[in-house]
């Protein structure tokens, strides 16, 4: 009888602590729910009251800077938008952007690091890149990409629309308009000045300045100025602007900013149709961050409205973006295009010769 009783008490005890786990289990929050709650986690810090400047607005002015090892697209092994401490330290000691900055990938065509070869390509050397040591800390969680809708953290293209520009004609090397609005120091490398806004190899440095009936946010490389109306109408159809034509309004504090028809080969790394829209909105989250969000509204090159959040980071100044001064290497592009001429080899789309 006293065994039968022992046992059954065992029985008993187990069975609470198999509840007990289950019961802890279930409050831990899942992946997507842990997503899904920073999403839609307050657009400011608990308590914060952003400071107003003399013309009544919330004030965004400031140098900020969104460097960071999260890009606009998720990685394949990074399947969750939110990582915990751990995680987003294991992923920045594997960061390829951060290996690099330990090394100098200028001298040779492989670069050494821990065992493992690193694509060199005679580049920038370290000291000049600048691509972020960290992943995003938005709105106080680690994210693995900017964009938060669809949950997959990729563009959901259409089938065929692959966001493609339109190519110009010629083979690369006939005329400077050939080339790249980069090259031809037009407009910032790799859609830094948006819109939406893009983090790229260095200098992602941007600087707002507000008057009562405009804002300008002016992005240092290649010293790009988007000067956006508020309560104002768009401008005619007929006219392109590289960075869109962007109007605002403020919706509370937070900076509401609507942007159509671009420039089909523009500043932006997102294609836009004729008939599409992407809404981006600056909030003061506290006295270190904007929170930056944008959602990209275009049915004709999407299957759904697309969305993503973004933190700029206060930053103490700028460091101005000069390296194209002269842009001598368009003049000698150009030049052995001429050259190629002169010996009758070829040259092919895409910046190849077939001599």
């Amino acid at each position: 009888m006293k065994v039968g009783i022992r046992n059954a008490s065992a029985a008993v005890i187990a069975a609470i602590t198999v509840l007990a786990w289950m019961q802890a289990l279930a409050q831990v929050p899942a992946p997507a729910d842990t997503d899904r709650r920073a999403i839609s986690a307050p657009r400011t810090e608990p308590g914060y009251k952003a400071p107003r400047l003399a013309i009544d607005q919330p004030d965004l002015t400031g140098v900020w800077n969104n460097s960071s090892n999260t890009r606009l697209t998720r990685p394949a092994s990074m399947p969750n938008l939110v990582m915990s401490d751990a995680e987003n330290a294991k992923a920045q000691a594997a960061n390829p952007s951060n290996i690099r900055l330990k090394t100098d990938d200028n001298q040779d065509e492989k670069t050494k690091f821990d065992g493992k070869d690193l694509a060199g390509g005679r580049g920038y050397n370290a000291f000049w890149i600048d691509p972020g040591n960290s992943y995003g800390f938005v709105k106080g969680t680690w994210r693995t990409s900017w964009i938060v809708e669809p949950e997959n953290g990729q563009i959901p293209f259409k089938p065929r629309a692959t966001g493609a520009r339109p190519q110009g004609r010629g083979t690369g090397f006939d005329n400077p308009e050939e080339r790249s609005l980069g090259e031809r120091c037009i407009v910032g490398f790799g859609g830094s000045s948006g819109p939406p806004l893009n983090n790229v190899l260095y200098n992602n440095n941007y600087e707002i300045i507000q008057t009562k009936d405009h804002v300008v946010i002016e992005t240092e490389m290649v010293h790009d100025a988007r000067i956006v109306p508020l309560n104002a109408k768009h401008g005619p159809a007929s006219v392109h602007k590289y960075m869109g034509d962007s109007i605002g309004w403020w919706e509370g504090d937070t900076l509401v900013v609507e942007t159509i028809n671009p420039h089909p080969n523009g500043g932006s790394m997102v294609q836009l149709s004729p008939g599409g829209k992407i809404t981006e909105r600056f909030t003061r989250y506290s006295d270190k961050q904007v929170l930056y969000e944008f959602e990209v509204d275009d049915p004709s090159l999407y299957t759904q409205v697309w969305k993503g959040q973004m933190s700029l980071n206060a930053s103490p100044g700028i460091y101005e973006y000069a390296c194209h001064e002269g842009n001598y290497g368009l003049h000698g592009i150009l030049s052995g295009g001429r050259e190629n001429d002169r010996k009758g080899i070829k040259n092919a789309p895409g910046g190849r010769d077939e001599g």
